[in-house]
């Protein structure tokens, strides 16, 4: 076993056992590094997704290879998504969740108007650029980065080369960053675990009420990352276990940062150093991926709807159904980087059909949970998705030039 995968173990170990010791003042470090690891990655998060996809876009020949990767990233992204609300349909019928009436929960407040839909697919063009940065608006970064990129395809060849240099000079910079916080990421999975195991004690005593739409959920997200996207690498002649054996850092953060954004540094450095992805693939398929490729979140947003619709008397069609599965599907696409996103774009639904959404109060303490499981599941989808393009396009980009320590 790697050190560095003993040191992971290690923490989670002595996170559980932090929570069970309930010291104070182990709680409250836990809390403060939690914090502040958080904040590093939040603020390492935004400049990779831009640096990432611009200086990519910019070593890129020209607007063929551009469409090459564009147009497979985008085919995989959506069908991983679709299959993932399908199981969640399946599942949902299966078990049938719905088998009486649910009350009592805290209310859940009324949502604002940032936490819909409408309001993020609008905001795709911010005002201005620094306002991109300020607000963490992954989407608008992508969308200005994209921009700029194939804007600086159309200067002239030394132009370009300038410009190319520059930001890839500044993104190599940011990842010698994202190393340092590689070094102390056990430290942040014992805050992480710590904080976790407390929260997930204090609220156990719902749990019972509840376990058939948790088995809902938790099913079609484990069914997405242990056989539909094993399944895909393997048709594709890739090795499941060897891409999550070099994914495993990006996959742990990921649970227990619940960020897919703040985790793209990591992803990163495991797609490149761990499974030999090329960089230029890399580059351009992960920050993609991690704004529109939510194969978790789509699960929750159809379960979750439909449960909660379903114990207010309100039974859908098949017909309905599958138009549902198309809306949860398209909402997850343009989830990314809004906190609690899943959970407000299922809360904009029901409001918008006229359903109570007190229901929703008795979910609220186990999403922490379930955001964790989904974000692992983004994370190991985004990986499979770049993993399986890399390989398509092998004999169109060059092979990857080893790290030489």
């Amino acid at each position: 076993m790697k050190k560095s995968t003993l040191y992971l173990f290690i923490s989670l170990a002595a996170g559980i056992l932090t929570a069970l010791v309930q010291s104070d003042l182990l709680f409250k470090a836990a809390e403060a590094i939690s914090s502040v690891f958080t904040n590093i990655l939040k603020l390492l998060a935004a400049p990779i997704v831009f640096l990432s996809i611009l200086s990519t876009l910019l070593g890129m020949k020209g607007f063929q290879e551009m469409r090459t990767l564009g147009k497979k990233v985008l085919s995989y992204t959506v069908l991983t998504t679709v299959i993932a609300t399908l199981i969640a349909l399946a599942l949902f019928l299966l078990i049938q969740p719905v088998r009486g009436n649910l009350s009592g929960g805290e209310a859940v407040p009324e949502l604002a108007q940032k936490g819909s839909y409408l309001f993020f697919f609008l905001n795709i063009v911010p005002p201005n650029f620094i306002q991109a940065f300020l607000e963490n608006n992954v989407i608008a970064l992508a969308f200005l980065a994209a921009l700029f990129g194939i804007a600086g395809a159309k200067l002239p060849e030394e132009n370009k080369l300038v410009l190319s240099s520059f930001f890839s000079s500044l993104f190599q910079m940011l990842l010698k960053v994202t190393q340092f916080v590689i070094a102390l990421m056990p430290i942040g999975i014992w805050a992480f675990t710590a904080l976790l195991v407390a929260e997930l004690r204090e609220n156990f005593a719902h749990f019972q009420s509840l376990i058939l739409y948790l088995s809902c959920v938790l099913g079609a997200n484990l069914i997405q990352g242990f056989v539909i996207l094993p399944l895909l690498l393997k048709s594709k002649g890739i090795s499941p276990l060897s891409t999550a054996k070099g994914a495993m850092k990006a996959l742990v953060l990921a649970f227990f940062s619940k960020s897919s954004n703040a985790t793209l540094p990591v992803t990163l450095n495991c797609a490149e150093k761990q499974l030999g992805i090329r960089s230029k693939v890399a580059h351009f398929s992960l920050p993609l991926c991690t704004v529109i490729n939510m194969n978790g979140c789509a699960a929750f947003i159809f379960t979750t709807v439909v449960f909660v619709s379903g114990i207010h008397g309100i039974v859908f069609s098949p017909l309905e159904l599958g138009m549902w599965v198309i809306l949860a599907t398209l909402a997850a696409i343009g989830n990314a980087g809004v906190p609690m996103g899943c959970f407000f774009l299922s809360s904009t639904f029901l409001v918008a059909m006229g359903v109570p959404i007190t229901t929703l109060g008795l979910i609220l303490p186990f999403y922490a949970f379930l955001d964790m499981v989904e974000t692992a599941l983004n994370v190991w989808s985004d990986v499979c998705v770049t993993a399986i393009v890399d390989r398509e396009v092998k004999d169109e980009l060059p092979a990857p030039v080893p790290d030489i320590v």
